[in-house]
């Protein structure tokens, strides 16, 4: 059987990660949108890879399910590389909150069913959840958005009650890299590992969103202008890391949330981004 690499979100992100990891794999492209999976397929399967598609809801545990069975079709789970989510620009908190919070939560639970041995996954954070201030959860809130189902966390009142749709974002962002320290332990039962690459401004046109966003634009540029590196990163920067986690060198690594964002963070802690 071959050897099956699961990408959820077909931006150019989800792209730089499977041109890294899905040589001589089948590479089973999945998004809300058809056209994204068509255009991703196409430009995919005339680089030589083997590409499959399907229509996935992440919001939806039904969707995600149907998923998991095409892909044990194809053959045995290697990866799984999750980069769907909506932005604070495009969407309201709570449509925020039930993909990139729940949605989350439920691909590694589903998937953690049927991951290979040896395999491994990624999830895209975002370096906007390090910006929240340490205490701004308390340990039983945290440790409730990392181990809690799925259909728990959006009943949780820390999450109910959010309506800034920034905030949102980031409180999804935080659970991410939470759970992946949660899910490490259940998928390494398995012989597998996950992670999670809190990525910082990335040139995608989700990142022009927020860089052309009436209400964050400014903000934004202005990081970009002010952080150590100067600028914003490209996909092919986050595809190298992710290389790095799904490959030999990356096997003692697993429940790990790595920041990437040109010292974005860092210049908003100590530098001159500080508020």
């Amino acid at each position: 059987m071959k050897e099956v690499i699961v990408v959820i979100g077909c931006g150019a992100i989800a792209q730089a990660i499977a041109r890294r990891v899905g040589a001589d794999k089948h590479i089973l492209l999945a998004d809300i949108k058809s056209e994204n999976t068509q255009e991703a397929e196409k430009t995919l399967t005339r680089a030589g890879f083997m590409v499959s598609t399907a229509i996935v809801d992440v919001a939806c545990r039904k969707s995600i399910q149907d998923l998991v069975e095409i892909a044990t079709r194809h053959g045995e789970i290697k990866g799984v590389i999750n980069t769907a989510g909506l932005s604070p620009s495009q969407a309201k908190a709570q449509d925020i909150l039930r993909v990139d919070l729940y949605g989350t939560a439920v691909v590694f639970e589903e998937f953690g069913k049927v991951i290979a041995p040896g395999g491994s996954a990624v999830v895209i954070g975002s370096q906007s959840s390090h910006r929240l201030n340490i205490d701004t959860l308390s340990q039983a809130q945290a440790d409730a958005l990392a181990t809690l189902s799925p259909e728990a966390l959006l009943a949780l009142p820390l999450v109910k009650e959010i309506d800034d749709s920034l905030y949102a974002y980031q409180i999804s962002k935080r659970g991410n890299a939470l759970r992946v320290m949660a899910e490490a332990v259940k998928w390494g039962k398995r012989g597998a590992r996950i992670n999670c690459i809190s990525a910082g401004i990335v040139f995608t046109p989700l990142a022009y969103d927020e860089l052309t966003s009436v209400e964050r634009g400014d903000f934004y540029r202005n990081m970009l202008e002010k952080s150590p590196a100067g600028r914003g990163g490209t996909p092919d920067e986050i595809g190298a890391l992710a290389e790095f986690l799904f490959g030999p060198a990356g096997t003692y690594i697993s429940g790990s949330d790595i920041l990437i964002d040109g010292g974005v963070t860092a210049s908003y802690k100590y530098g001159e981004l500080k508020p």
